[in-house]
């Protein structure tokens, strides 16, 4: 879809192609589809001729969604249809990075398990709440797949060349485009630690408790001393653990964290800066957009005109929530 990126498509393919040379033989083989067969223009700016329609296709074993988080269907009703007639019709379906916002409008996703990108994790969950998002790089559900990125995709071509061609292979396949250390898929995302190099799972076990407490505790928030009491520690041994691992208190890191959660909101849905605000604790839109300004430099609303074009839902183009 328009706006994919571009990182997405090479680690799909690119796996495979090496594969595919060890082998001596074509053992995996890939079309580019768009939905109505116009060419695609990546978020890079590069532009991609399709193969097929979504329409025209046949004989897949799979099929991937590959897009940004804005990303919507030209034709929502005839091409969701078509995406859930291929799945009850023994194609396997999947989606990339953002391309889960786009499969789960199409419901293929209700009810499932999935793999989101952290960066938009708090959007996804406030759009799609019968998905039950899984912090995991890649999530399979039945016959769905969903690959929370660039490099979790990689993952998954190299378990499909394990599959087909044995564990040397794909050890073979892994050092021919440096890739250092290969993850399970099932392995957890790497998460940054706000204001700090490290990732969530380097973090000191209590810190790393009172995080995941925090993430699951955006809508209705819960006092630090309810924290530390749950991380096993005295609210004091938690304020400073936190202060030394990320150099916040748990309060200021918390706030900034609900923040955040709202900003993917404002950046990749259409819900109304009050709902937001719910959405992530606070009892009103204006204070949330005092806070917003504060850390952003930028009110919600002025965020959200930035990110889409004046009068229209579409975007500018694709935007890293930090």
């Amino acid at each position: 879809m328009p706006g994919f990126p571009l990182a997405c498509l090479s680690s799909a393919v690119e796996p495979l192609r090496s594969a595919n040379e060890i082998a001596g033989r074509q053992v995996f083989t890939w079309s580019l589809i768009t939905e109505t067969c116009a060419p695609a223009t990546a978020s890079a700016g590069m532009e991609f001729s399709a193969d097929f329609s979504l329409a025209e296709i046949e004989g897949l074993d799979c099929l991937f969604l590959l897009s940004g988080p804005e990303a919507v269907l030209e034709d929502p009703v005839s091409s969701s249809g078509r995406l859930r007639f291929l799945a009850r019709h023994g194609v396997a379906l999947g989606a990339v990075a953002g391309g889960v916002f786009p499969l789960a409008r199409s419901g293929v996703l209700s009810g499932r398990r999935c793999a989101v990108h952290w960066s938009y994790r708090a959007a996804f969950e406030t759009a799609f709440p019968d998905c039950t998002v899984v912090d995991r790089l890649a999530v399979r559900d039945g016959s769905v797949l969903t690959v929370s990125g660039a490099s979790a995709m990689f993952e998954v071509c190299l378990e499909l060349v394990c599959h087909a061609l044995g564990e040397a292979a794909m050890n073979e396949v892994a050092c021919i485009l440096q890739h250092p250390i290969i993850r399970s898929a099932n392995s957890r995302q790497k998460v940054p630690v706000l204001q700090s190099g490290r990732t969530v799972d380097e973090m000191p076990p209590a810190v790393k408790q009172a995080m995941s407490i925090f993430l699951e505790n955006v809508e209705s928030p819960v006092g630090i001393r309810d924290v530390a009491r749950m991380a096993g520690i005295s609210p004091r041994q938690l304020e400073r653990s936190f202060r030394t691992a990320t150099g916040l208190s748990p309060g200021e890191y918390y706030r900034r964290q609900r923040l955040k959660a709202a900003r993917q909101m404002v950046r990749h849905s259409w819900d109304s800066i009050s709902d937001i605000a719910h959405a992530v604790g606070y009892a009103s839109s204006s204070t949330l957009t005092l806070h917003y300004r504060k850390f952003y430099g930028i009110t919600p609303v002025q965020d959200r005109k930035q990110t889409f074009r004046p009068d229209t839902r579409e975007p500018v183009g694709i935007i890293a929530v930090p």
